[in-house]
This record gives C-alpha cells, structure tokens and sequence, in this order.
C-alpha cells in the first residue's frame, strides 16, 4: 500500500492506493508539503 499524506496551510489529508504508479501520477498533481510513503504490513 502507497499513502501521500498533504499537508496544507488549513488542513492534512491523506490518501491511500495499491500501486505506487497511482500514487506518483497524483503525487505529481498536489501542491503543498507532501510524502510518499509505502506501508508494509
């Protein structure tokens, strides 16, 4: 599992994917401070 987590001047989303290609193509697209991650569990 892939997570960006966005951090915003008014707020902190996240967002969850199964492949790290989804992740980088939004990755790409969000502006503010933001992480990649990859969950292993």
């Amino acid at each position: 599992m892939w997570v960006i987590t966005l951090y915003t001047d008014v707020s902190i989303k996240m967002f969850e994917f199964d492949t790290e290609k989804e992740a980088q193509e939004v990755y790409n697209t969000l502006e503010g401070n933001k992480y990649l991650s990859q969950i292993i569990y």
